[in-house]
C-alpha cells in the first residue's frame, strides 16, 4: 500500500525554527484506542509537514492506574509530557497543563473535557491560538443527561467561543455542536489503513470480533447474548472481544459470558499489541459493534480495511457510515434473537459473494489520513497566521 503523500502546506517554516504544535489529550500512548490513534497519526503527519510536536497528557492510564509512566518521553520525533491529575477520569483536573504550552505556536485540544474548558477560561493568561476537536463530545451515555445538557448550553458554549476553530469529526458531532458554535467545521477522522490491512480470514467463518474499550456504552453484554442465541443453533460460532479495560473489566465480561452460558464461545483479549490484534482478526470474518454511541466509527473502518464485514448498531455515526457503504449491515442488538439472525444472514451472504472482502477493503481507502491531515494543517496554518497578523 502506498503511503499517503505529504500534505500541501501554506506555511514553510525554516528547518531551524519549526513551529510548535502542542496536542492536549487526557490519554495517549502507551494507551491504545480510537482517540489515541487519531492523535498519534495526526502528530506524525504534522511532524512530516514541518511542525515540531509535543503531546501533553495525564501521567497514568485509566485502564492500568498502577503502571508507572515516565514524566517525559520521546515517541519517534513526538515529545510526550505527562502531568499529574485528580478527580474523575471523565473530567480529570490537571491545571499544570499551562506550564507546558508556554512556548507553543498553536494548541490543539482533543475532546470536550477539563482541558477544553480550562484552556478556554485561561486564554487571557496564556494567549495561545487554539483549535479543538470534539471526538464525540460527552454524550456517550444518557447518564446525567439533564446536567450534561445544561453544561453544554452554558460552559461548553462559552469555551467553544475561545477557540480559533472547532472541528467536528463526524456529521453527528457537527450537527450537535452547530447549536452552540455555528462555525464548527467537519473534518472526518483519518484512519490508519495499514495496521490491519487484508488481515481478515480469507474464507467466511462463524467467528466474530469486536474491538474497543470495555465500556458500558459499547454494550458488550448484548454481543454476548447475541452469541448465546447463535450457539443455540450452531455451537461453532465464537466471539473475540479485544480491547482495554474501562468501566468493565475482563473479569466482568467473563462473568457475563458465564451467566449467559456462552463462556466456551467467548475469548477476551486485554491490551494486545497491534500484531496480536491482527492475529485475532485473521481468524475472523465478521466484525460486530453494539455501541450506543460513537463519535465517528473509526474501528468499523479499520475492520473494513481488514476485510471484515461490519454488523453495527444503528447509532448516528454508524448509520451515516452505512449510508455510504451498502456492504455494512445495521442491526438492533437489543434483541438477541434478531441480532443472531442478522449475523447468520451476513455470514451466508459473505459465502455467496466472494468479492465482498476485497470490496470492503477498497471502500476503506476513502478514509486515508492524506485528506484529513491536509485539512487539519490548513487550520493550523490559518490560526497561526491570524495570530501573527493580530500582533
Amino acid at each position: 500500500m502506498t503511503p499517503p503523500a505529504p500534505a500541501p502546506r501554506s506555511l514553510k517554516p525554516a528547518p531551524d525554527g519549526r513551529r510548535l504544535v502542542v496536542h492536549v489529550v487526557r490519554q495517549f500512548w502507551p494507551n491504545r484506542g480510537g482517540l489515541e490513534d487519531v492523535v498519534l497519526n495526526l502528530c506524525r503527519r504534522a511532524g512530516d509537514a514541518g511542525y515540531r510536536i509535543r503531546v501533553v497528557t495525564l501521567n497514568s492510564l485509566f485502564s492500568d492506574p498502577a503502571r508507572s509512566l515516565p514524566e517525559r518521553e520521546m515517541l519517534g520525533d513526538i515529545e510526550i509530557v505527562r502531568i499529574p491529575w485528580r478527580g474523575s477520569s471523565r473530567y480529570p483536573v490537571a491545571p499544570s497543563v499551562l506550564d507546558h504550552i508556554r512556548d507553543a505556536d498553536l494548541v490543539h485540544v482533543h475532546a470536550i473535557d477539563f482541558f477544553f474548558d480550562f484552556l478556554a477560561l485561561t486564554k487571557v493568561l496564556h494567549r495561545k491560538p487554539m483549535i479543538a476537536t470534539t471526538h464525540g463530545g460527552f454524550f456517550h451515555t444518557r447518564k446525567f443527561a439533564a446536567l450534561k445538557s445544561f453544561w453544554f448550553k452554558t460552559l461548553t458554549r462559552f469555551s467553544a467561543s475561545r477557540y480559533a476553530a472547532l472541528v467536528g469529526c463526524s456529521t453527528s458531532d457537527v450537527s450537535q455542536f452547530a447549536t452552540i458554535a455555528p462555525d464548527v467545521r467537519l473534518i472526518e477522522n483519518g484512519v490508519d489503513l495499514d495496521k490491519f490491512a487484508d488481515k481478515a480470514a480469507r474464507e467466511p467463518r462463524k467467528a466474530i470480533v469486536t474491538i474497543g474499550r470495555f465500556s458500558i456504552n459499547k454494550r458488550l453484554d448484548r454481543l454476548i447474548h447475541m452469541l448465546t442465541a447463535l450457539r443455540r443453533h450452531d455451537a461453532a460460532w465464537t466471539l473475540d472481544i479485544v480491547g482495554v479495560e474501562s468501566d468493565l473489566s475482563a473479569t466482568d465480561l467473563a462473568a457475563l459470558a458465564r451467566e449467559a452460558g456462552a463462556e466456551t464461545g467467548v475469548r477476551i483479549h486485554v491490551g494486545l499489541p497491534e500484531q496480536d490484534v491482527a492475529r485475532v482478526i485473521s481468524q475472523c470474518a465478521l466484525f460486530a459493534s453494539a455501541s450506543e454511541y460513537e463519535g465517528f466509527g473509526l474501528v468499523a473502518i479499520e475492520a473494513m480495511s481488514a476485510g471484515l464485514t461490519p454488523v453495527l448498531q444503528p447509532n448516528a455515526a454508524y448509520s451515516t457510515l452505512a449510508g455510504h457503504h451498502a456492504a455494512i449491515r445495521l442491526c438492533d442488538f437489543s434483541d438477541a434473537e434478531t441480532a443472531a439472525s442478522v449475523l447468520e444472514q451476513t455470514y451466508t451472504a459473505a459465502k455467496c459473494e466472494p468479492g465482498l472482502r476485497n470490496a470492503l477493503m477498497d471502500a476503506a481507502q476513502t478514509y486515508s489520513w492524506s485528506s484529513s491531515a491536509a485539512k487539519y494543517l490548513a487550520e493550523y496554518d490559518a490560526a497561526i497566521l491570524r495570530r501573527g497578523a493580530a500582533r
